[in-house]
């Protein structure tokens, strides 16, 4: 995988996030280590996550990890906590915040939910 298709693929599952749990304002920056290396940033602001391939100068949390383990916790499928405990990613900044991944992580917006149609 390379950083573009990374960073493409965290943009898709952010725009389907259900950000609306979180009233406040948050960045993290993600630097990314080994294949796919590179920075990029996830924002959350209104309810709504944005992903860009840009370091967040200002940001709130700064989170180091690979891109697999990265992909696992924004599906949903490695809960941050365990990461950061297990030492699959290093956190520094405003931990309260970095615990808002959580709320963005695996978490899609209801009305974004699509049913197959038989037939088609």
């Amino acid at each position: 995988m390379t950083y573009e298709e990374l960073v493409k693929q965290v943009k898709e599952i952010a725009e389907e996030a259900d950000a609306g749990k979180i009233q406040e304002h948050v960045a993290f920056q993600f630097n990314i280590e080994g294949e796919a290396a590179g920075a990029f940033y996830l924002e959350v602001k209104d309810g709504k996550a944005v992903v860009e391939p840009y370091e967040y100068y200002d940001r709130d949390v700064l989170i180091r990890c690979t891109a697999d383990t990265l992909l696992k916790i924004i599906e949903g499928k490695l809960d941050p906590v365990f990461a950061f405990t297990t030492q699959k990613i290093k956190v520094e900044g405003d931990l309260g915040k970095a615990l808002l991944l959580k709320e963005v992580a695996g978490q899609k917006k209801a009305a974004k939910k699509r049913t197959a149609k038989k037939g088609k």
